[in-house]
């Protein structure tokens, strides 16, 4: 069976994919991949998704150096999410931590920091 008769794209032409980190099991990300970020990840093993906000192509790691080279990717049940399984050098969030899931919730709603803050996005993004 081949992936792209199970994966179902959204009327954005989008699918979840969902990152993990190979060697540690740690949900590091969330992402989307249109057709052509999911055929260019399988071609290259560099994790290229679709950029909503930039709307183009984005090779994880092009601009900071904390690159994704894939491991493998599985489809869920329904088709309408990947989880995409990584080797991942550096941080994978753009606010420079290592998974985008730094924050905790606790019983009475509030955030608190929980990861280690790994580069200065202001340093590596220039912003």
């Amino acid at each position: 069976m081949d992936l792209f008769d199970v994966v179902k794209f959204d009327s954005n032409g989008l699918v979840t994919a969902v990152v993990q980190d190979d060697a540690s099991g740690e949900v590091l990300m969330v992402a989307y991949m249109n057709r052509e970020a999911l055929e260019q990840t399988l071609k290259t093993g560099r994790v290229t998704f679709w950029s909503r906000s930039r709307r183009e192509m984005w090779v994880k790691g092009l601009t900071s150096g904390h690159t994704q080279t894939l491991k493998s990717i599985a489809v869920d049940c329904d088709g309408d999410a990947l989880l995409v399984r990584v080797d991942q050098v550096g941080g994978a969030c753009h606010e420079g931590y290592r998974t985008c899931f730094f924050r905790r919730a606790g019983a009475d709603r509030q955030l608190e920091i929980t990861g280690e803050r790994l580069f200065d996005p202001k340093q590596v993004y220039r912003k």
